[in-house]
């Protein structure tokens, strides 16, 4: 099953608001940007990813991220992490309207393409979502063929999901579901080994993680 992706992301310097103190104040655009950048760089390399849409707040801001094979479009007039998906879901059903379309977060810094490709074929073309490691948030949310997206993030999305239908996936995809957000959930995506861009911006040694 191929999929197309939505990504949304903040301006870098309005990003991961709880994140900031884990670096210097001047460092922190670049760790957001790498954070995104390690999770586009598994997303495209995953064989069954068709397209990435990136809805940026400023797409200048984030140019550099094309170079991963993203498509990078502005966030509509409506400011908010849904309607950034809606808007992405509603672009890429232009071009194949029954296409499968899911949402991620940008923020997955140890994502391995092989947990997403599990992730896609435990959904089977099912509406589903994964749930965070704390098991209240959404790091993904896949649509069912041709259906409509509806994403419902926010606090207590992974609730809000499964009360709309969707089906939690039960698989372990630790990677997946280890989005960051705090210094803790930056702690725990050390443990497991992060991607280049995010390493260097920690002055770690490079892992090869896209497998």
């Amino acid at each position: 099953m191929d999929v197309d992706l939505v990504v949304p992301m903040k301006h870098p310097r309005d990003g991961k608001s709880r994140l900031r103190g884990a670096v210097e104040a001047a460092r922190h655009p670049g760790l957001v940007l790498a954070l995104a950048a390690d999770t586009l760089a598994a997303v495209t390399s995953s064989a069954h990813v068709r397209r990435v849409l990136l809805v940026a707040a400023d797409p200048e801001a984030v140019g550099e991220l094309a170079q991963l094979g993203v498509e990078i479009v502005l966030e509509p007039a409506e400011k908010t992490l849904n309607a950034a998906f809606r808007h992405g879901a509603d672009l890429l059903r232009k071009d194949d309207p029954h296409s499968v379309v899911g949402a991620l977060q940008a923020d997955l810094p140890a994502l391995r393409a092989g947990d997403l490709a599990d992730a896609f074929a435990e959904a089977a073309g099912r509406r589903a979502f994964v749930a965070d490691r704390q098991g209240t948030g959404t790091t993904l949310l896949l649509a069912a063929p041709g259906a409509p997206l509806d994403p419902r993030f926010g606090p207590g999305s992974a609730r809000q999901h499964a009360a709309s239908g969707a089906v939690p996936l039960g698989k372990p995809l630790p990677s997946l579901r280890s989005d960051v957000d705090t210094p803790e959930d930056l702690a725990h995506v050390r443990g497991l080994g992060v991607g280049k861009h995010t390493a260097a911006r920690l002055g770690e040694p490079r892992a090869e993680l896209f497998t």
